[in-house]
């Protein structure tokens, strides 16, 4: 049977069924989804999604769940009780550990000693791509932006953050240890590594 063939099929869908993939839908997409955008995904009527979201709401009213559909004009969402916001706001209060792998690290220790300095310049002396370190550094508000070097291209000059002081336990700059020359080969055969794991080498 060809994938074309498997893709065309339709499903027959039990009332319970229904309400499951319903279910499945929301809970994925997160946002408000269309009925009609539903119906259409699920080969369904728009009263049968209707009837689904009613079916889920009587679910949901339980005082047991923590979750209820929304209804917004002629869209579907599943969202948190109101009852249950101050414990979101509990949870977002926890602080997160932030775990550094080796490459992340590596690339902290050279903004944080090279600064103001350019990803390019970082991944000049770490010798490979630094995308995903310096998205990862920004997440955790360990790096910033802190200008652009006048140099062709306007290049975004990256520095380091309070939050990056307080994490490490230095009030300044200033009592970082010195950097030598040494740590740099470190972190090029560290950047060499990286690259033959990608590589499977």
């Amino acid at each position: 049977m060809s994938e074309e063939t498997v893709n065309n099929e339709k499903k027959t869908y039990s009332p319970d069924e229904l309400c499951a993939a319903v279910e499945a839908i929301l809970f994925t997409m997160g946002d408000a989804v269309a009925i009609s955008d539903i119906a259409k995904a699920l080969d369904s009527t728009l009263k049968d999604i209707q009837r689904a979201a009613a079916k889920l709401s009587d679910k949901y009213a339980s005082p047991d769940s923590g979750v209820m559909i929304r209804q917004m004009d002629d869209a579907l969402q599943l969202s948190t009780k109101p009852e249950q916001f101050q414990n979101l706001i509990r949870i977002a209060k926890v602080p997160k550990k932030v775990t550094l792998s080796d490459s992340v690290l590596e690339t902290l220790s050279i903004i944080a000693y090279k600064q103001p300095v350019t990803k390019a310049e970082v991944e000049q002396i770490r010798g490979v791509s630094s995308e995903y370190a310096f998205n990862k550094l920004l997440e955790y508000d360990l790096i910033r932006e802190l200008g652009r070097k006048d140099a062709p291209g306007r290049p975004i000059l990256f520095g380091t953050t309070q939050q990056f002081l307080r994490s490490f336990g230095v009030r300044g700059l200033e009592e970082l240890p010195e950097m030598n020359f040494s740590q740099v080969e470190e972190f090029k055969e560290e950047a060499e590594k990286e690259v033959d794991e990608r590589l499977g080498i």
